[in-house]
């Protein structure tokens, strides 16, 4: 069961970066702390410019197509929230929809990244464990420039025994 698995942890991470933008100015959507760090915008175009090399034609072609500028990922184009958050959608659609055509039987197949061969399998999960990289820099730079505004996305600090505490009265 590992596609709707796989789902289901994609559609965590990509909500955990959308209630980071939520809480962020459009702004601090383009702020790099130095010359040698991303912006959010910057690591949203990055990953946007991933996901469709990578889930474009996912069975039959290599991951890294040649179409691909990943340099240019890392070049701050983007004007506007909305034009980062076009990328952000744009790259999301690939992604689910390369992984909603797939079926169990597709899950041994052997696809390509950068000439290396790997199942399908361990090509969503490198892709899933990238994602979630890029996904908690999102949410580090965020929880960093809304400071004392910001509302945690999980269990918030001194509240780990209230959280366990209602988990446990919840039916099963």
């Amino acid at each position: 069961m590992l596609l709707p698995a796989a789902i289901r942890q994609f559609e965590q991470y990509k909500q955990l970066a959308e209630r980071t933008f939520s809480q962020l100015t459009d702004d601090q959507l383009f702020l790099a702390v130095n010359a040698e760090t991303n912006s959010i915008a910057v690591i949203v175009k990055h990953m946007w410019g991933n996901m469709r090399s990578r889930w474009t034609d996912f069975l039959t072609s290599d991951g890294e197509k040649e179409w691909r500028e990943r340099d240019a990922e890392f070049e701050n184009d983007l004007q506007t929230r909305d034009a980062i958050l076009q990328k952000w959608e744009e790259g999301w659609f690939c992604l689910f929809n390369t992984l909603k055509s797939l079926y169990s039987q597709d899950l041994e197949k052997t696809v390509t990244i950068r000439s290396q061969p790997l199942t399908v399998t361990d090509a969503i999960l490198r892709q899933l464990t990238h994602y979630a990289y890029h996904v908690g820099q999102i949410v580090y730079i965020g929880k960093m420039l809304a400071a004392d505004n910001w509302k945690s996305l999980s269990i918030p600090r001194g509240g780990s025994a209230a959280y366990l505490a209602a988990m446990q009265k919840e039916p099963k």
